[in-house]
Protein backbone atom coordinates (compact mmCIF):
# COMPACT_ATOMS: atom_id res chain seq x y z
CA UNK A 1 0.00 0.00 0.00
CA UNK A 2 1.32 3.34 -1.05
CA UNK A 3 0.52 6.55 0.68
CA UNK A 4 1.46 9.94 -0.01
CA UNK A 5 3.50 12.41 2.48
CA UNK A 6 0.14 14.98 2.36
CA UNK A 7 -1.95 11.87 3.45
CA UNK A 8 0.37 10.66 6.64
CA UNK A 9 0.21 15.05 7.56
CA UNK A 10 -3.42 15.25 7.14
CA UNK A 11 -3.97 11.77 9.34
CA UNK A 12 -5.14 11.86 12.72
CA UNK A 13 -1.93 10.35 15.17
CA UNK A 14 -3.56 7.33 15.90
CA UNK A 15 -3.78 6.76 12.31
CA UNK A 16 -0.09 8.52 11.07
CA UNK A 17 0.96 6.18 13.97
CA UNK A 18 -0.50 2.87 12.30
CA UNK A 19 0.75 3.70 8.63
CA UNK A 20 4.13 3.96 10.05
CA UNK A 21 4.11 1.44 12.60
CA UNK A 22 6.18 -1.08 10.64
CA UNK A 23 9.44 1.50 9.31
CA UNK A 24 11.25 0.97 12.63
CA UNK A 25 10.92 -2.83 13.95
CA UNK A 26 8.33 -3.46 15.67
CA UNK A 27 8.71 -0.39 17.26
CA UNK A 28 6.14 2.24 16.55
CA UNK A 29 7.38 4.46 19.56
CA UNK A 30 9.24 6.09 16.84
CA UNK A 31 6.10 6.94 14.40
CA UNK A 32 4.60 8.02 18.19
CA UNK A 33 7.26 10.71 19.19
CA UNK A 34 7.17 12.97 15.69
CA UNK A 35 3.37 12.79 14.83
CA UNK A 36 3.33 15.84 17.28
CA UNK A 37 5.94 17.37 14.62
CA UNK A 38 3.62 17.17 11.37
CA UNK A 39 3.29 18.71 8.83
CA UNK A 40 6.57 16.98 6.88
CA UNK A 41 7.32 19.15 3.84
CA UNK A 42 9.40 16.15 2.92
CA UNK A 43 10.19 12.41 2.48
CA UNK A 44 13.97 13.46 3.87
CA UNK A 45 12.24 15.58 7.31
CA UNK A 46 9.79 12.76 7.74
CA UNK A 47 12.63 10.26 7.82
CA UNK A 48 15.29 12.80 9.62
CA UNK A 49 12.48 13.51 12.53
CA UNK A 50 12.07 9.35 12.93
CA UNK A 51 15.66 8.99 12.80
CA UNK A 52 16.23 12.10 15.13
CA UNK A 53 13.39 10.20 17.57
CA UNK A 54 15.84 7.27 17.60
CA UNK A 55 18.49 8.52 18.34
CA UNK A 56 17.00 10.64 21.16
CA UNK A 57 15.49 7.48 22.87
CA UNK A 58 16.91 5.87 25.74
CA UNK A 59 19.69 3.61 25.52
CA UNK A 60 17.23 0.94 26.85
CA UNK A 61 14.72 1.89 24.05
CA UNK A 62 17.32 1.69 21.91
CA UNK A 63 18.77 -2.02 22.03
CA UNK A 64 15.38 -3.08 22.57
CA UNK A 65 14.72 -1.45 18.79
CA UNK A 66 17.78 -3.68 18.18
CA UNK A 67 16.65 -6.63 19.84
CA UNK A 68 13.12 -6.30 17.85
CA UNK A 69 14.97 -7.34 14.85
CA UNK A 70 15.17 -10.59 13.34
CA UNK A 71 18.50 -12.40 12.96
CA UNK A 72 19.57 -12.60 9.22
CA UNK A 73 18.46 -16.19 7.83
CA UNK A 74 17.43 -16.95 11.44
CA UNK A 75 14.91 -18.56 12.90
CA UNK A 76 12.36 -16.07 12.15
CA UNK A 77 12.60 -16.69 8.31
CA UNK A 78 12.57 -20.68 9.20
CA UNK A 79 9.18 -20.41 10.90
CA UNK A 80 7.60 -17.85 8.53
CA UNK A 81 7.64 -15.31 11.18
CA UNK A 82 9.29 -12.18 9.68
CA UNK A 83 7.48 -9.40 9.17
CA UNK A 84 6.52 -8.51 5.64
CA UNK A 85 9.27 -5.52 4.94
CA UNK A 86 11.79 -8.27 6.82
CA UNK A 87 10.80 -10.93 4.51
CA UNK A 88 10.86 -8.98 1.61
CA UNK A 89 14.40 -7.52 2.31
CA UNK A 90 16.23 -11.09 3.15
CA UNK A 91 14.09 -12.15 0.08
CA UNK A 92 16.13 -9.95 -2.18
CA UNK A 93 19.53 -10.64 -1.82
CA UNK A 94 19.23 -14.82 -1.90
CA UNK A 95 19.16 -14.78 1.90
CA UNK A 96 16.27 -16.89 1.94
CA UNK A 97 18.02 -19.70 -0.49
CA UNK A 98 21.48 -19.85 0.95
CA UNK A 99 23.08 -23.02 -0.10
CA UNK A 100 23.88 -25.21 3.11
CA UNK A 101 27.22 -23.90 3.82
CA UNK A 102 26.09 -20.72 3.99
CA UNK A 103 23.40 -21.47 6.20
CA UNK A 104 26.07 -22.77 8.58
CA UNK A 105 27.95 -20.17 8.45
CA UNK A 106 25.26 -17.31 8.68
CA UNK A 107 23.87 -19.07 11.85
CA UNK A 108 27.25 -19.73 13.02
CA UNK A 109 28.02 -15.94 12.83
CA UNK A 110 24.61 -14.84 14.07
CA UNK A 111 25.45 -16.76 17.14
CA UNK A 112 28.72 -15.12 17.72
CA UNK A 113 27.39 -11.85 16.96
CA UNK A 114 24.44 -12.11 19.00
CA UNK A 115 26.80 -13.67 22.38
CA UNK A 116 29.33 -10.73 21.87
CA UNK A 117 27.32 -7.22 21.31
CA UNK A 118 23.67 -8.79 22.97
CA UNK A 119 21.43 -7.47 19.85
CA UNK A 120 21.25 -9.26 16.22
CA UNK A 121 23.25 -8.24 13.43
CA UNK A 122 21.81 -5.29 11.20
CA UNK A 123 22.72 -3.85 7.82
CA UNK A 124 20.41 -2.56 5.07
CA UNK A 125 20.62 -5.68 2.98
CA UNK A 126 18.82 -4.20 0.30
CA UNK A 127 22.01 -1.98 -0.34
CA UNK A 128 24.31 -4.95 -0.32
CA UNK A 129 24.93 -7.90 -2.12
CA UNK A 130 24.89 -11.45 -0.36
CA UNK A 131 28.78 -11.40 -0.35
CA UNK A 132 28.86 -7.44 0.92
CA UNK A 133 26.31 -9.13 3.81
CA UNK A 134 28.75 -11.83 5.04
CA UNK A 135 31.57 -9.94 4.53
CA UNK A 136 30.55 -7.26 6.66
CA UNK A 137 29.13 -9.91 8.94
CA UNK A 138 32.63 -11.64 8.81
CA UNK A 139 34.66 -7.63 9.98
CA UNK A 140 31.63 -6.33 11.88
CA UNK A 141 31.56 -9.23 14.68
CA UNK A 142 35.00 -8.41 15.54
CA UNK A 143 34.28 -4.05 16.88
CA UNK A 144 33.78 -3.46 20.41
CA UNK A 145 30.15 -3.32 21.41
CA UNK A 146 30.12 0.76 21.56
CA UNK A 147 30.97 0.63 17.89
CA UNK A 148 28.54 -1.97 16.85
CA UNK A 149 25.57 -0.38 18.69
CA UNK A 150 26.32 2.68 16.69
CA UNK A 151 26.29 0.64 13.68
CA UNK A 152 23.42 -0.92 14.07
CA UNK A 153 21.61 1.79 14.84
CA UNK A 154 23.25 3.66 11.30
CA UNK A 155 21.80 0.65 9.85
CA UNK A 156 18.28 0.67 11.50
CA UNK A 157 18.28 4.40 9.64
CA UNK A 158 19.10 3.24 6.58
CA UNK A 159 16.43 0.18 6.66
CA UNK A 160 14.02 2.90 7.52
CA UNK A 161 15.05 5.19 4.34
CA UNK A 162 14.11 2.39 2.31
CA UNK A 163 11.00 1.22 3.69
CA UNK A 164 9.78 4.88 3.88
CA UNK A 165 10.35 5.52 0.42
CA UNK A 166 8.39 2.08 -0.32
CA UNK A 167 5.43 3.41 1.31
CA UNK A 168 5.35 6.85 -0.49
CA UNK A 169 5.98 5.33 -3.53
CA UNK A 170 9.59 7.12 -4.13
Amino acid sequence: MTVTLADLNRMAAADFVASLSSIFEHSPWVAERVAGRRPFSSLDSLHGGMVEAMWAASDAEKISLLRAHPQLAGKEAEAGTLTAHSTSEQDSVGLTRLSAEEKARIVQLNAAYLDKHGFPFIIAVKLRTKAQIFAAFEQRIGNDRVIEFTTALSEVGKIARIRLEALLGQ
